[in-house]
């Protein structure tokens, strides 16, 4: 039998201005995105992926301490309680990004896995932290990952994450591959002007490299009052050979859903023989510079 699966994508913009307390917004978005995650359920969804710190706005547009009131643990916090159990009645495995708290001070970009059962089977931290250009000043809210790249066993299959700018190192989408992702999915927050032109190139570039599936996430809209620009949205997944087979809107609040043929995988490794043919041993200057 075919390992087909049915995966889901949310983008969704924000429903409040920046300017308005952190926390009501937390709720909004939270609010907002069940719903979608509600229809995915009615259409059989059986893995779904949420945008980059869903439950806000992308808050590192700014640099104010006021964010860090909706940081939570994981997974002992009330959002991804939320999703266990919502994991769980809907039979679907979900991936949830929001701002996680290890330590007083110690705070993540970060994506928590659950199973259908609604476990909580692992997190993943965002390794590589971009501060640069006005409006992405992310080193003032994250410390850079520390749990390296985990692949996560559940129901669906085997998965991994990488977060937004991770996207552009392929360093980390080759380890999760080697490590045995078989769906790596990327939620981010990026804007028109900056990297568009990379968003349809390089994830595709790691879905071919590495055979797997790739489902890549973007919000949508200008959040208000830093205006650093659209958020494009175009998420999409592509299959092991980099072709499209689901692309979402630019410009609207979307639930993305797609069927992967998982057997796919094997079938483009046996053609494109990339990791047999691999000279990691030849490869040490890579880490030494």
């Amino acid at each position: 039998m075919p390992r087909i699966v049915k995966a889901g994508l949310i983008q969704c913009s924000s429903t409040h201005a920046g300017d308005t307390d952190p926390k009501e917004i937390r709720s909004a978005m939270i609010e907002k995105h069940m719903g979608f995650i509600e229809e995915a359920g009615k259409q059989g969804v059986q893995v779904l992926c949420l945008q980059e710190l869903f439950y806000g706005p992308y808050f590192c547009a700014e640099q104010q301490p006021r964010w860090y009131d909706i940081t939570e643990k994981i997974p002992e916090g009330p959002t991804i309680q939320l999703m266990c159990e919502t994991a769980k009645r809907l039979g679907m495995v979900l991936v949830v990004p929001i701002y996680e708290v290890d330590l007083p001070g110690v705070y993540y970009n970060s994506a928590a896995v659950i199973d259908a059962d609604g476990t909580f089977v692992g997190l993943y931290r965002k390794n590589h932290i971009p501060h640069c250009l006005p409006g992405f000043w992310e080193k003032f809210y994250f410390r850079p990952g520390n749990l390296g790249y985990p692949v996560f066993e559940t129901a669906v299959g085997n998965i991994g994450v990488y977060i937004c700018y991770d996207r552009h190192f392929p360093e980390g989408a080759r380890a999760l591959a080697l490590n045995g992702a078989e769906i790596i999915f990327n939620p981010s927050a990026t804007v028109a002007g900056l990297s568009e032109y990379l968003w349809k190139l390089e994830q595709p570039a790691h879905a071919v490299a590495n055979a797997v599936y790739v489902g890549a996430i973007n919000r949508v809209g200008t959040e208000k009052p830093w205006g650093i620009g659209e958020f494009y949205g175009q998420s999409y997944f592509c299959d092991p050979r980099g072709q499209f087979i689901a692309q979402a809107s630019r410009d609207k609040d979307e639930l993305l859903v797609a069927d992967l043929d998982l057997d796919k995988i094997q079938e483009v490794r046996n053609t494109w023989q990339f990791f047999r043919d691999r000279r990691p041993e030849t490869y040490d200057e890579l880490v030494a510079l």
